[in-house]
């Protein structure tokens, strides 16, 4: 640093580019415009700061940017799992309201049922069906600890589901309306009349179309009301099945094989694919029996 000092010249010159620097800086202001030496120099500062600040705030906004990623992620991860937590809530949502309309359902069914012809109906699951060609049946969670006994019928809110055939304690098997079939012993055939015409309607269910899925109704008479879109309920006779309950409706009619009888074509209320839940329907009089019962 002294030997460099020590060059006069050198000294002078460094001095009097300072003074030339000072005076243009107080000339400034001054004036309008400035003079090309001024530009020069302030553009060639301008650019010195540039290249320094242009890095300097590339830095900062990468690391600003890295701050604002991370954020984002934090807020994506409470939103996924917000939405994890409304699509549980709304299937438990869905599944509650759906099983709350058919308990009300349900209610509204029984009810209706023991005041028309004072039946009681023990709800009960559908634990399994079988499909066996030979042996169709449902078998559902309630048997005779219940009260549950042989040749009682099986019904939904929709309508007939069949027959008990076979009892355990727990458990009980039930012969849908499907094996209805005029050739065999096994299913007993059902006396059914007609929705609000019971007085003037007859008719029997002797045989299930099982491609068609539908049911044929006989031994109707040349003068029976019946009509396309009536409503088929059981007639009570034969002391199998209840009266008045729903089989499902009327859909066609046809020239009957005897003489002056119509036979028709019946679309069965209740699709035996879909069940989950039945009722299992007892008459005053086998509760009358089990209470004479030792």
């Amino acid at each position: 640093m002294f030997n460099f000092l020590k060059n006069k010249r050198l000294f002078m010159l460094m001095i009097g580019f300072l003074i030339f620097i000072v005076m243009i800086g107080l000339s400034i202001g001054g004036r309008q415009s400035l003079t090309w030496p001024e530009k020069f120099l302030k553009d060639a500062v301008g650019g010195i700061q540039q290249m320094i600040y242009r890095p300097a705030g590339a830095i900062a906004g990468f690391f600003q940017d890295m701050n604002n990623l991370s954020s984002i992620y934090e807020e994506n991860e409470q939103l996924r799992m917000l939405a994890s937590a409304y699509a549980r809530d709304k299937v438990e949502y869905n599944f509650t309201k759906n099983k709350n309309i058919e308990l009300q359902e349900a209610l509204d069914f029984t009810s209706h049922q023991k005041e028309m012809y004072d039946y009681t109906y023990m709800i009960a699951q559908v634990i399994s069906v079988s499909n066996d060609a030979n042996n169709r049946t449902i078998n559902i969670n309630v048997g005779s600890k219940q009260g549950v006994q042989k040749d009682m019928a099986v019904v939904t809110v929709d309508g007939l589901v069949g027959l008990v055939k076979a009892v355990t304690p727990f458990t009980a098997s039930v012969t849908p309306y499907t094996e209805l079939n005029s050739l065999s012993t096994a299913f007993n055939a059902i006396s059914a009349t007609v929705l609000d015409k019971e007085t003037e309607s007859f008719g029997i269910l002797t045989d299930y179309d099982a491609e068609l899925e539908r049911i044929t109704m006989t031994k109707i008479g040349e003068n029976d009301p019946i009509a396309d879109g009536d409503t088929v309920i059981t007639s009570g006779f034969g002391n199998i099945y209840p009266r008045g309950l729903q089989i499902g409706t009327v859909e066609s009619l046809n020239v009957g094989d005897a003489v002056l009888t119509y036979q028709a074509t019946i679309k069965p209320f209740v699709d035996l694919n879909q069940l989950t839940e039945v009722f299992v329907v007892k008459i005053p009089q086998i509760n009358e029996d089990e209470e004479l019962t030792p």
